[in-house]
C-alpha cells in the first residue's frame, strides 16, 4: 500500500494550513467595527447588558462595538441577520437563551436553526425573575396573590415579552402549579409589558431584575422571585422555591457569532468578554441597571447549560402547548 503512505502527510498539511490561516485571522482580527445585535428593544435585560458591555469590548479589541436593536420573532430576527453574515466576527449576537431552548419547539418553522447556525462565544450574565404585580392588585404576599388569581372573575390578566417568551413560560408553568387561571397579554418584549403593568393594563408580569428600579419606587410590588434563592438586590422578596421546592426558572445572556467563525477568534473574543464581566465597575453596573449577576463558564459548562435547559423546555412547550406559526 505504498501509494496510500503520503496521505497523513498530506492530511496534516491541510491541518496546519487551517490552523495557520485561523491563526492569522485572529492576529488581525477585528479589522473593522463590530455589530452587536440585540433581539430585544432598548431598556429590556439584554439591551442593558449588550450597552454595559460594548465600550469594554471596543477598548480591548481596537474597534467600535455598535448595538444594533433588531427586534422579532423572539429573538429569531436577529439570530438569522447574524447567522447569515460572514464568518469573521464583526457581526456578533447578544443570544437570550430562549432563541435556543425554546424558539426551536414553539415554531412550527424556524427561519435557521440555532443550535447549527451559531457558534456560542460565551455565556455572559444569568438572573431569575420578579412575580411583579401593579399596585392597585389587593395583594401584598405571593400567598395572597395566589388566592387572589383563584377568586379573580373574570381571571386576571398577565402580561409578558412575547409569546413563548420565559415571561410566558415562567407564568405557565405557575399557573399549573398554583392551580390558578389568569389570561396571557403579550407584548413585543420585556420594557413593553413593564410599562404595561406599571401603567395598570395587566395585573401582573413575570418581570426581569431589570425592573427593580420600578419595584424600589412603588410603581410595581414585587411579591416572589424564581430564582432558586432570593435575589441579592432584593432579599426581602421571597423566592417562589420556598413556598413550591421544584419552582425554579432562571434566564441567562450569551454571546454568538455565526457558525465557521475562526476558532482562534472565537476564543479571543471570549477572554475578552470574561475578562470584562470581571471588572468591578461592570459587575455593579449590571446588578444596578439590570439586576444580574456575570455568569462566566468554559465552553464544555456553556454548551452543557444549553442541552440541559433544551431537554426542559421541550417537555414545558409541550406541556402548555405553546405554538407560534
Amino acid at each position: 500500500m505504498k501509494g496510500s503512505e503520503p496521505m497523513p502527510w498530506k492530511f496534516l498539511s491541510v491541518v496546519a494550513l487551517a490552523a495557520l490561516l485561523s491563526h492569522g485571522a485572529a492576529a488581525q482580527y477585528p479589522t473593522k467595527p463590530i455589530r452587536l445585535l440585540v433581539p430585544f428593544p432598548p431598556g429590556g435585560g439584554p439591551d442593558i447588558v449588550g450597552r454595559i458591555l460594548a465600550p469594554k469590548l471596543s477598548d480591548a479589541l481596537g474597534q467600535t462595538v455598535v448595538v444594533e436593536n433588531r427586534v422579532g420573532g423572539n429573538g429569531n430576527v436577529a439570530g438569522e441577520a447574524v447567522a447569515r453574515s460572514p464568518a469573521d466576527g464583526h457581526t456578533l449576537l447578544l443570544g437570550n437563551d430562549s432563541l435556543f431552548v425554546i424558539n426551536p419547539h414553539l415554531y412550527a418553522k424556524m427561519p435557521f436553526d440555532p443550535l447549527k447556525d451559531l457558534a456560542p462565544v460565551s455565556s455572559l450574565v444569568s438572573n431569575g425573575f420578579f412575580m411583579a404585580v401593579n399596585p392597585s392588585v389587593p395583594a401584598q404576599t405571593f400567598l395572597e396573590f395566589i388566592e387572589v388569581a383563584r377568586r379573580a372573575n373574570p381571571p386576571l390578566h398577565y402580561a409578558s415579552g412575547g409569546n413563548g417568551s420565559q415571561h410566558h413560560l415562567t407564568m405557565e408553568r405557575l399557573k399549573v402549579r398554583a392551580g390558578i387561571s389568569m389570561i396571557h397579554i403579550p407584548y413585543k418584549g420585556g420594557a413593553p409589558a413593564t410599562t404595561a403593568t406599571v401603567a395598570g393594563e395587566v395585573a401582573v408580569m413575570m418581570s426581569g431584575t431589570s425592573t427593580a428600579p420600578q419595584i424600589k419606587a412603588g410603581r410595581l410590588r414585587a411579591l416572589a422571585f424564581t430564582g432558586p434563592q432570593r435575589s441579592r438586590i432584593l432579599p426581602e422578596v421571597p423566592a417562589i422555591a420556598e413556598f413550591y421546592p421544584d419552582f425554579v426558572m432562571v434566564q441567562w445572556y450569551g454571546l454568538f457569532a455565526p457558525a465557521g467563525t475562526p476558532e482562534a477568534v472565537l476564543t479571543r473574543l471570549r477572554a475578552e468578554a470574561d475578562k470584562a464581566l470581571g471588572l468591578t465597575d461592570v459587575k455593579e453596573r449590571l446588578s444596578n441597571a439590570g439586576g444580574v449577576e456575570p455568569w462566566i463558564s468554559t465552553p464544555a459548562e456553556f454548551a452543557a447549560e444549553i442541552r440541559g435547559e433544551y431537554a426542559k423546555y421541550a417537555k414545558l412547550v409541550k406541556d402548555v402547548g405553546a405554538k407560534v406559526d
